[in-house]
């Protein structure tokens, strides 16, 4: 086998370690403290938009302002008028798609 081939084959047996470690260690009866559960509901919404503002404010490590932020800012309007999500979608790549034909 080829080095390639056995590091593919060790990530992928770690990883398969890490995600059932959690159901396995914590399966059952055993419960997370209840402070640490309120923090494991919350965390999903600040992640989220950190990831969307990083991908799309960044670019190469620098902050740049283009046709992207345009289409972040109309999905913030749609969801402000509360607008399905697949609407929201398409409002977000319709203005992006408008702001790189303006420039």
């Amino acid at each position: 086998m080829s080095t390639a081939t056995v590091v593919l084959i060790g990530l992928a047996a770690g990883t398969y370690v890490l995600k059932a470690a959690g159901p396995l260690l914590l399966g059952g009866e055993r419960r997370l403290a209840p402070w640490l559960d309120r923090v494991a509901l919350l965390l999903p919404a600040p992640l989220l938009a950190a990831l969307v503002v990083t991908s799309t404010a960044t670019d190469a490590g620098r902050i740049v302002v283009d046709a992207r932020v345009l289409g972040l800012v109309a999905a913030a309007v749609a969801l402000r008028f509360r607008a399905p999500f697949v609407i929201v979608v398409l409002v977000a790549a319709a203005a992006t798609a408008a702001g790189r034909a303006l420039t």
